[in-house]
């Protein structure tokens, strides 16, 4: 019987294995990966702050990331399901069950920025200058001012629904409209509509320019904003690329990284303070 195997030609083998190598090395030593899965918020990606960051990221560490921008609700469910490896999110006590639950490891503090209600330059409801955002939204609802809500669940709908209920509940009539869209598009939204809405001051600084809106009420201790980062625990979903995930977080809380955080302005006012390094 014939060998029907193909010859043996040693020169070839050697040939392939000598561009596996250089491509090896010239790789900086990785082999190729599936993107790493980051689930945040649409404000981070809204404001332009990772597409800023990320690619000194992907350059340092070889890693390529794939940003899936949603609501923090939606972002935690993803993690909750082993669809993420990593989630950047803005709701403290949703991140603190996220991770006594099991779904999450290492959550780590990155940066904060805060909430600030913005209105028609009229400002029909007469909030301008308040100090208590629970006060200004219950002169909202009894105005009668029409109000857009994010109703996605994300971080800065969990904070809405904690003002309106120290406000004594949310409206009811039809002054009041859920949009189920992301931070942009509602303050686009509200811009066409001349409403009032609660906006992280990230998205509302990147927006602003696009908008007939303006700054009503800010400086209440409620309004403050931070922002965790939480890899998916892998005990739980050993699929998940825990590796890239921790690369990410230590490089988001190394020096570097939180000076890229404090050095991103929008016409030359800084969006998010960073919390892991402070100078």
């Amino acid at each position: 019987m014939k060998n029907r195997m193909m010859p043996h030609h040693p020169s070839r083998l050697s040939a392939w294995l000598l561009v596996g190598l250089l491509c090896f090395l010239f790789s900086g030593g990785r082999t190729s990966a599936a993107p790493l899965r980051l689930a945040t918020t649409t404000s981070t990606d809204n404001s332009g702050l990772l597409a800023a960051l990320l690619p000194a990221y992907e350059s340092q560490t070889g890693d390529t990331v794939k940003v899936i921008a949603v609501g923090t609700g939606k972002a935690l469910k993803l993690g909750e399901d082993g669809n993420v490896d990593v989630v950047l999110v803005h709701a403290p006590m949703a991140e603190e069950a996220f991770v006594a639950a099991g779904f999450g490891v290492n959550r780590r503090s990155v940066m904060y920025n805060d909430f600030v209600l913005v209105g028609p330059a009229e400002d029909p409801a007469r909030v301008r200058g308040l100090t208590q955002a629970p006060q200004a939204l219950q002169q909202l609802k009894e105005a009668g001012a029409l109000f857009v809500s994010r109703g996605d669940d994300s971080g800065t709908h969990k904070k809405e629904r904690a003002l309106w209920k120290l406000a004594g509940g949310q409206p009811t009539t039809a002054n009041y409209r859920e949009a189920g869209q992301g931070m942009g598009a509602v303050l686009i939204m509200s811009s066409e509509l001349g409403a009032y809405t609660l906006t992280d001051r990230g998205t509302w600084l990147a927006f602003r320019d696009k908008l007939a809106l303006q700054v009503l009420v800010a400086g209440d201790e409620r309004l403050f904003n931070p922002y965790g980062i939480i890899a998916v625990n892998p005990a739980r979903y050993p699929e998940v690329n825990y590796q890239g995930a921790m690369r990410l977080i230590a490089w988001l809380t190394s020096v570097e990284g939180q000076h890229r955080i404090r050095d991103f302005t929008v016409q030359g006012e800084p969006l998010f303070i960073p919390t892991a390094v402070q100078d």
